[in-house]
């Protein structure tokens, strides 16, 4: 049977807090092995990750370890904002397959490509998850998505953007004894192990929905044939004071996941930041391509339908499997969310554990989160995207 632990420290000490933390994990495994372990930690050790590293691996000895620096991290039942933190998630589970590797970007010219993929061991019956940690300056995440398509079709990806680095160069990435500024670090986990991932997006829609009419890339030009500038002001005018408000702190763009679907709600749509508009034109450029024929609808960034959200997939993951909880969680929420967000510490890790129970839990507030949506994998904004591990034996048909 698979085991998980955590370990949580917030000694300012980098090398305490080390030793503490592998300590902790390395005595809950007593005698088994730790097959994968993940770390996050906070800017304030960037000076130390080297010794931080060089302790673990040494007290724990993990088999495959895999991390990044974080602007916060999340570890048992806290959420560390601001404060000094280290986190270290351990494994056990030899049934699992698990491929590690280091993806570094190549420039030709214009284009940007990532080399550096893994030979995956042959296909088999059970699906591939890769879970991924991307550095924001260097990573081509068009072009991550699109190997991982091309490499391994029908593989889902989970993971997030490492934050806390002000700059090209200041970003941390973890694989085994190495210690990178650039790329992507991942691991292919197969065998062993049931997956399921969650992704929640905490924004209500407002309005009606448009269908794209005219659009030049991530330039919106015209929705049901009226410049969208003038859809977006029809819409905000017919919103509350209140609504008004959270759309001037966050108004976004939702793009149909399924066209075909006869009735849209939250957590129907791919959530994108509105970039900007052209008052001339009546044009809105937002982050992401769309094409004509596609469904838009405006959004807008609420804690209460964040909260809402949240827990009506786990409510559903826990229907699902009432009575075989996951053994651990990795957990990527957004630094745009957290206790700033909410108003309150913990909101993400305690709703998780409200619905599944006291599970290890670990990960970090991410520049960008990693989830499959709609059978597609993309980097999200103001997301808890989240990889539950379940035994095998109970999933087996």
């Amino acid at each position: 049977m698979m085991q998980c632990h955590v370990a949580v420290s917030q000694d300012a000490n980098p090398q305490q807090a080390a030793q503490v933390v592998s300590r902790s994990v390395h005595d809950a495994f007593g005698e088994r092995d730790c097959d994968f372990a993940c770390v996050f930690f906070s800017p304030h050790f960037i000076e130390d990750v080297e010794s931080l590293i060089e302790i673990i691996r040494k007290n724990l000895g993990p088999k495959v370890l895999l991390g990044c620096m974080g602007a916060g991290v999340i570890g048992g039942t806290q959420e560390i904002e601001e404060h000094p933190g280290l986190v270290l998630w351990g494994l056990s589970n030899p049934n699992m397959h698990i491929t590690p590797f280091h993806l570094m970007p190549k420039k030709e010219g214009e284009n940007f490509s990532l080399e550096g993929w893994p030979e995956l061991p042959e296909e088999r019956a059970d699906p591939r998850t890769f879970l991924l940690f991307a550095d924001p300056y260097s990573t081509p995440i068009d072009e991550l998505f699109a190997l991982v398509d091309q490499r391994a079709p029908g593989s889902s990806a989970i993971g997030g953007i490492a934050s806390g680095g002000r700059a090209e160069g200041e970003s941390r990435l973890i694989l085994n004894d190495q210690i990178m500024e650039m790329g992507v670090v991942g691991v292919a986990l197969q065998g062993g192990v049931q997956l399921r991932t969650v992704v929640s997006q905490g924004c209500q829609p407002i309005g009606e929905r448009y269908v794209v009419t005219k659009v030049d890339r991530n330039v919106i030009q015209e929705l049901g044939g009226i410049p969208p500038l003038e859809r977006l002001e029809t819409t905000l005018k017919a919103l509350d004071e209140s609504e008004r408000q959270q759309a001037a702190n966050g108004l976004q763009v939702g793009i149909a996941m399924d066209e075909h679907r006869a009735e849209f709600g939250q957590g129907d749509f791919l959530i994108r930041s509105l970039l900007g508009a052209d008052k001339p034109s009546g044009y809105l450029a937002i982050a992401d391509f769309v094409q004509e024929g596609q469904t838009i609808q405006f959004h807008i960034r609420d804690a209460n339908a964040a909260g809402a959200d949240l827990t009506a997939l786990l409510s559903r993951e826990q229907v699902a499997f009432p009575n075989d909880p996951p053994k651990g969680v990795l957990l990527f929420s957004c630094n745009g969310r957290g206790q700033q967000f909410f108003q309150t510490p913990h909101h993400d890790v305690a709703a998780v554990h409200q619905h599944m129970g006291m599970l290890p839990i670990a990960g970090f507030f991410a520049g960008g989160e990693i989830g499959p949506v709609g059978g597609k994998n993309f980097l999200h904004g103001y997301t808890a995207s989240m990889i539950l591990f379940y035994d095998a034996v109970s999933h087996e048909s």
